[in-house]
């Protein structure tokens, strides 16, 4: 921390309270439900409304960040005396905020369940205000880990069982997302990070090697490597800051130099053609007798340039993901959606072209025959199972139904759900046919049923 002048330090970064990570018009509607005395029970569903073109799926991920926030709500007195300040909110409806909790049940898919378009990850039953007011965090946590967890996928399966590592924080959109991006790709598969924070929050295995910085510093490349060696002795070289062969030729002229203390378990690759590089590096370490010295490439790679170099059988043992895999560059969003189902009882829609909505409680039910997922129907919560339930009860009444779900055993939860979808699904260009989902009987009725009541109302008017 920097000191202002007279000494006093000043922070790095602002301070805020959890609670006002929300959109204005959030609070402007819990003031108007205030005013109005509506306080029944709502229920509010996320899904995508669509999947982007080449997500065969989406990993539901960030569901544990949303129950941790819901669990310790608060206005603090520094939120409340901000809204205060704005001068468009009463004094009696900012002593109400003091006393609200969330209080309400949460029913949602595992994390690292693979979910498809306009199924809800999760649905929110609560009075209306404390459903309302949480949309934007809940949206914020769902979307962001579920879109890394999504693009990691792709990332592992195209790495066909070789080592993957994350080397995104530098370039992701903020520290926090780079925290929390970590987590989300080890669900998804990825074996460890580079982020420090991240391993320290989570327990993820860290890794990383050295930078070109580290061996244009010295005078001589040889040097670098053999300084860096003694150091750390099981470490991986990175070998192209000039030539990528030489590289190659002056970590074997260390071997031959440490002799039996050469404990160095990888080169890094990190530029040029990866495949014939690799090729040819494997060639001089195998002639060296290094055959235990695996290859790591990075630089650049995503899912379709790290499926070319496994199909291509490129002797490649690991891989470096950053910044593609970070920001999912090919589809960094996704067309997410919080709607009103019900509210008081009553099922409750949106008519909106392009944008409707199902109304109602609902459940997603996965046809398993064989224990291979064939498609999935959306009904009503309530109705007799029709395939696999998929959503859980996770939270009522503010609490936690079970105690916190491990990080591992939400990695394995993912491996396990992806291995029940076809191989079409798993794979990285677009599925064909496309996966199914179909809406029950129950739900279609109930569907037909609103429909035909606001459409009524609308005519009346």
């Amino acid at each position: 921390m920097k000191p202002r002048a007279g000494g006093a330090p000043t922070r790095l970064s602002p301070r805020f309270s959890p609670a006002l990570v929300t959109d204005l018009y959030q609070l402007t509607m819990l003031q108007a439900y205030f005013e109005e005395r509506m306080s029944a029970t709502a229920v509010f569903s996320l899904f995508a409304r669509r999947l982007p073109e080449r997500r065969n799926y989406l990993l539901a991920c960030g569901l544990d960040e949303v129950l941790m926030y819901l669990e310790t709500l608060r206005f603090d007195q520094a939120a409340l005396e901000y809204l205060e300040s704005l001068g468009q909110f009463s004094k009696r409806f900012l002593r109400h905020l003091e006393t609200l909790r969330f209080t309400g049940d949460v029913y949602a898919v595992p994390e690292g369940t693979p979910v498809f378009a306009n199924e809800p990850l999760l649905e929110v039953e609560a009075p209306i205000a404390e459903a309302q007011l949480v949309e934007t965090f809940v949206m914020n946590e769902i979307h962001l880990q579920t879109v890394l967890a999504s693009k990691a996928s792709r990332v592992v399966h195209a790495a066909r069982g070789r080592q993957v590592v994350d080397f995104g924080l530098r370039r992701i959109h903020g520290a926090d997302a780079g925290i929390k991006a970590a987590r989300a790709f080890y669900i998804a598969g990825v074996d460890a990070t580079s982020n420090v924070a991240a391993g320290q929050a989570y327990g993820i295995r860290v890794a990383g090697t050295m930078a070109h910085s580290y061996i244009q510093a010295h005078d001589e490349e040889f040097e670098a490597f053999r300084d860096f060696a003694r150091l750390y002795p099981d470490t991986v070289l990175l070998v192209d800051t000039y030539d990528t062969l030489e590289g190659v030729q002056k970590v074997i002229e260390l071997a031959r130099t440490l002799g039996s203390q050469f404990k160095v378990k990888a080169i890094r690759l990190d530029s040029g053609d990866l495949r014939d590089l690799s090729v040819k590096a494997r060639r001089m370490l195998d002639d060296a007798g290094l055959q235990r010295v695996t290859i790591f490439a990075s630089g650049g790679l995503n899912e379709d340039a790290v499926e070319k170099l496994t199909a291509s059988g490129a002797p490649i043992d690991g891989f470096g993901v950053g910044a593609d895999m970070g920001v999912s560059r090919d589809a960094p969003s996704l067309d997410f959606a919080y709607k009103l189902v019900e509210y008081a009882g009553q099922a409750r829609m949106k008519l909106s072209a392009g944008k409707s909505t199902l109304p109602g409680r609902k459940q997603i039910f996965r046809v398993e025959p064989d224990g291979v997922a064939d498609h999935d129907v959306l009904g009503r919560r309530d109705e007799a199972p029709l395939g696999r339930p998929l959503l859980q009860h996770v939270m009522a009444g503010g609490r936690r139904c079970q105690p916190r779900v491990a990080l591992a055993d939400a990695r394995e939860q993912a491996k396990r759900e992806l291995e029940h979808l076809p191989p079409r699904l798993r794979q990285i260009e677009p599925a064909n046919p496309r996966y199914a989902v179909e809406t029950s009987a129950a739900l279609n009725r109930d569907l037909e049923t609103v429909r035909q009541h606001f459409e009524a109302e609308t005519v009346k008017r």
